[in-house]
């Protein structure tokens, strides 16, 4: 699944946000802008975006336990990518999404494009990528889990 803050300017680009911007700014901040600028900070962003969760697992820990907690949550984070794949093939499922394919051969059109649902699952996967950490955090800190 795509990032929360990273989903934005593609959920804006798709409902025309760089249209307006393009006009706005004399073809200067147009899609190709938008999307150089979004893949340039989507790595290091991405990094700087795990210091919160670190803080927050480290805090957490017990004190003799720290290494072994660290590693453990270490674990849920790998199962936590893993879900991620199993949720946006579940997600590419339900919203069906298609580009165009032509045979190569013939230049026949075999699948059409279809992108009617392509907004909707943008706003999906950002609601739930910004909705399922806090869940989890609120369920853990009021749980038995929770270190005092």
């Amino acid at each position: 699944m795509v990032g929360t803050a990273l989903t934005l300017p593609i959920i804006g680009m798709y409902y025309g946000l760089a249209d307006w911007t393009s006009a706005l700014t004399g073809g200067i901040v147009d899609a190709r802008f938008i999307a150089v600028i979004d893949t340039a900070l989507e790595s290091p962003l991405g990094q700087v975006a795990m210091i919160p969760m670190l803080a927050w697992i480290a805090n957490s820990a017990p004190a003799q336990l720290k290494a072994t907690f660290f590693a453990v949550m270490a674990s849920f984070t790998n199962l936590a990518l893993s879900l991620s794949t199993l949720g946006t093939k579940y997600l590419n499922q339900l919203f069906l999404v298609s580009r165009e394919v032509r045979d190569p051969a013939t230049g026949a059109l075999v699948v059409p494009a279809d992108y009617h649902e392509l907004g909707i699952l943008l706003i999906t996967v950002t609601v739930l990528s910004f909705l399922l950490p806090l869940a989890t955090i609120l369920i853990i800190q009021r749980s038995s889990w929770r270190s005092e």
